[in-house]
């Protein structure tokens, strides 16, 4: 038995004693009462010596928890700004891309500009030298029907 429970056996000893008629005096034995607290003050110094040890324990595990959860805090901010910057060079990757897909077209619509300029002159020139061979082929056509005609009139006159 602890000594709580040895205890509880003396105050039962003295609530179940034989009262003393017209007081609020008991009888009990007293070697049976003697016992019972001499067993209660030798369990108290194994019981304190628990309880201590309990204590210690406790103190122990409460410091422990409190580093416990101190290391837990730290990696959980250390992981929040990993995140953050994992988000924060998201952010940024995609604002390069988008200037970069910008720059892009633009480049696109450049080039393209410059390749309708090059075709369209391309184009001139060889509509100015159709023009000339043109204006060459009808004066050329035309010099025919006149010597044609030359030669009908060389005709009539023979």
């Amino acid at each position: 038995m602890d000594a709580i429970e040895k205890l509880l056996s003396a105050i039962t000893t003295v609530e179940e004693a034989r009262s003393v008629p017209l007081s609020a005096s008991c009888v009990v034995h007293r070697g049976e009462l003697l016992e019972i607290l001499n067993e209660v003050k030798a369990a108290l110094p194994r019981d304190l010596e628990s309880a201590q040890d309990l204590l210690a324990s406790r103190d122990a595990i409460i410091e422990d928890g409190q580093a416990s959860a101190e290391q837990l805090i730290a990696h959980a901010r250390e992981e929040v700004s990993r995140m953050v910057e994992q988000t924060a060079i998201v952010s940024a990757a995609r604002e390069e891309s988008s200037r970069i897909l910008d720059e892009a077209t633009l480049a696109n619509e450049a080039q393209r500009e410059d390749v309708d300029a090059y075709i369209d002159s391309r184009l001139a020139t060889l509509e100015v030298i159709l023009n000339k061979t043109l204006d060459a082929i009808n004066r050329g056509r035309e010099r025919l029907a006149g010597a044609s005609d030359k030669d009908v009139l060389s005709q009539l006159r023979d």
